[in-house]
């Protein structure tokens, strides 16, 4: 069972999950979507499903929300076994990809229209709808239809539909992805900061690394219906357990090696005829067959005469100018490289021959079984 603890945004509560994924599989056809996953994730907390298209994320989002059954295993919200339960029952509420707001009615009417099929007073719809827009920033956009808003503001709508319903679950399917580059950056922040200030538990489903990275407190990265590694963003970018999370969450380098020796001082790793110290070790023994796991952000380039251990000379092969980062393809050793370094103007573009250091607890060693 992977286990989201309740400790986010503060000391440690001991507390039962919010929500319980137990050994759930679902098949569409001869095609498991979803294989055997098991899954606790406390309240308060934002998590994120994330990998590749296929890899079951959606469904499984949607086996929460009650849009399909499970083929095998149980899920639970606060305690109660909710397989049978339908959307509607299950204190949950749906942000979908293209938002699914509806054309004909304006937005005050589409922020409302859970509360009336909910059968509440008018009096409290009408307090309620306008508390949720404010605190979105569409108060004095009550009366436009979704065609006469802009694409962030069509998502705030979506999230204030779903938000005044007060779910004990927000679900978010890939709701920046209609945006472009600039807004889904500063509208991902808002999102944030309205799921720490309402406090609702959010599950999010995106196969963009950087959105992961950026917005979660805990990511579950899944490959063919699997959950292969849950952790928080760093855990899970510095310290992969497998070559698929190393490869698909962010930039790497991935050498193949021997690990000679795992001490506490840390593990010593040959690769070809080089001798790499590295400071983390996961699923290995000295002897076994490794992954040398090296962000590009971590190498540095250094003087051509420094010899000291974890150096070595390597040649620019091309380079790409970022802005605030050039990345480098270098090859060290006769081996593909990623080279990443910050203010260019300061540290000048580099070409040629080089010298590379790697300091030994920034590379991370993966059992390459």
């Amino acid at each position: 069972m992977v286990e989201i603890a309740s400790a986010v945004h503060g000391a440690a509560v001991a507390e039962p999950p919010l929500i319980r994924f137990a050994n759930v599989t679902k098949r569409f056809g001869g095609v498991t979507a979803v294989d055997d996953v098991s899954l606790e994730i406390a309240r308060g907390t934002f998590v994120t499903l994330l990998g590749p298209s296929g890899c079951g994320k959606t469904t499984t989002l949607r086996l929460l929300a009650g849009f399909y059954t499970p083929d095998a295993g149980t899920i639970a919200i606060r305690g109660r076994v909710v397989n049978d339960v339908g959307p509607d029952k299950r204190d949950t509420a749906m942000v979908f990809q293209d938002y699914a707001l509806f054309p004909h009615m304006s937005v005050r009417e589409n922020v409302a229209y859970g509360l009336k099929v909910r059968g509440e007073k008018r009096a409290v719809v009408r307090a309620k709808v306008e508390e949720t827009l404010r605190q979105l920033g569409l108060a004095g956009l009550e009366q436009r239809t979704p065609f006469q808003l802009s694409g962030g503001q069509q998502q705030r709508v979506a999230l204030a539909r779903a938000l005044v319903l007060d779910p004990a679950v927000l679900l978010l399917d890939e709701p920046l992805s209609n945006l472009d580059a600039k807004l889904r950056g500063s509208v991902r922040e808002e999102l944030v900061a309205l799921q720490r200030t309402t406090g609702v538990t959010a599950v999010y489903v995106t196969h963009d690394q950087d959105e992961a990275l950026a917005m979660s407190d805990v990511i579950a990265v899944m490959e063919a219906g699997r959950i292969v590694q849950t952790g928080t963003p760093w855990e899970v970018y510095y310290r992969p357990r497998t070559r698929f999370v190393a490869d698909f969450v962010g930039l790497v380098t991935l050498l193949d090696g021997t690990l000679v020796e795992d001490e506490a001082a840390g593990a010593v790793v040959r690769v070809g005829e080089t001798a790499w110290r590295a400071g983390s070790v996961t699923g290995a023994r000295p002897g076994d067959a490794v992954l040398l796991s090296i962000r590009p952000e971590t190498v540095q380039l250094i003087a051509s005469d420094d010899a000291r251990p974890n150096s070595r000379p390597a040649r620019i092969r091309s380079r790409t100018f970022l802005g605030r980062t050039v990345r480098y393809s270098a090859e060290v050793d006769g081996r593909p490289w990623l080279i990443e370094t910050a203010d260019p103007a300061g540290s000048g573009l580099r070409e040629g021959e080089v010298r590379v250091y790697v300091p030994p607890e920034r590379i991370h060693v993966i059992g390459a079984a």
